[in-house]
């Protein structure tokens, strides 16, 4: 089973007369590159809240956004006077500009901005957070199973990919049968009419002829790349989501492939080789958004 890095959830909550909206969203990433935004109330469960993310999600360039909204019973508030007067002339500056209103009632809009009204108490109530961190995790939950429906799409694209050059790989061998003996044949009457029959040392002929045919053998590449395509598939089907490891075997694979194409000295086989390798561009793209 392969998961995507790119995903996006949504979990809604009620907590103490407010009302938390939880967003999570992310791209592909080679680490973990987490950014947190949430009111300053809840700043000290930022690196906790980090760790969950990371444990949970792993890998991705992941945005996490955490929305209070304040509901009309919610008492022991404090006005923060001067971050109001702040977004308010923000707003009125940007009215001016755009030579329009843009809202019958600003204030009221700015009442819901961040650290705009602020709790009279200055703690967090542990309650309170083991609550919004459920609705936390079912907005976690939300992205995990959009990760795992990407997922599937992309292993379909990445099976497809593989069935491709493995199907490929099938039809050089077909070239391979009749290469050898065809550049045997070229090698030999090239010679000849070089130098002449009666001057070629046989012996000699026949072991420089071994020594270059030894050279130009492609069995070993292709036992190879048929073993990391069994690898690659394999992996795919495994529990976890493995998208550094199959970046590696692509990387091995394409080795075995330009290995291929450089020992083929036959124009048959070096057009399935291009093929071999616009696949595996394909693969490796979509490779990157694997977790």
């Amino acid at each position: 089973m392969i998961k995507s890095m790119t995903g996006f959830g949504k979990a809604v909550g009620e907590v103490n007369l407010k009302k938390i909206n939880v967003e999570i969203k992310s791209l592909n990433s080679k680490q973990a590159d987490i950014s947190v935004r949430m009111p300053s109330f809840y700043k000290e469960k930022e690196l906790p809240l980090r760790s969950l993310i990371n444990q949970q999600l792993v890998r991705g360039k992941i945005e996490f956004n955490l929305y209070v909204e304040l509901q009309n019973e919610q008492k022991g508030l404090t006005l923060n006077k001067e971050l109001f007067k702040k977004y308010f002339d923000d707003f009125k500056d940007l009215e001016g500009e755009l030579n329009q209103s843009l809202t019958k009632d600003i204030t009221e809009l700015i009442a819901k901005l961040p650290d705009v009204l602020k709790a009279d108490k200055e703690e967090l109530e542990e309650k309170e957070w083991i609550e919004i961190q459920k609705v936390i995790e079912k907005a976690i939950n939300q992205i995990d199973q959009f990760r795992i429906a990407e997922g599937k799409a992309l292993e379909k694209e990445l099976l497809a990919r593989i069935a491709n050059i493995s199907s490929l790989l099938k039809k050089v061998d077909k070239f391979d049968e009749n290469r050898i003996e065809n550049i045997k044949k070229r090698i030999d009457n090239h010679l000849k009419n070089i130098v002449g029959e009666e001057q070629i040392n046989k012996d000699r002929f026949e072991q420089e002829l071994i020594f270059y045919i030894e050279k130009l053998d492609v069995s070993e590449e292709k036992l190879r790349l048929s073993t990391h395509l069994d690898y690659f598939v394999e992996t795919i089907n495994t529990q976890q989501s493995e998208g550094k490891k199959m970046g590696f075997i692509g990387q091995e694979m394409g080795r075995e492939i330009n290995t291929l194409g450089s020992k083929a000295n036959n124009a048959e086989m070096q057009k399935i080789v291009v093929q071999m390798k616009d696949e595996l561009e394909k693969i490796k793209e979509q490779v990157l958004n694997v977790l």
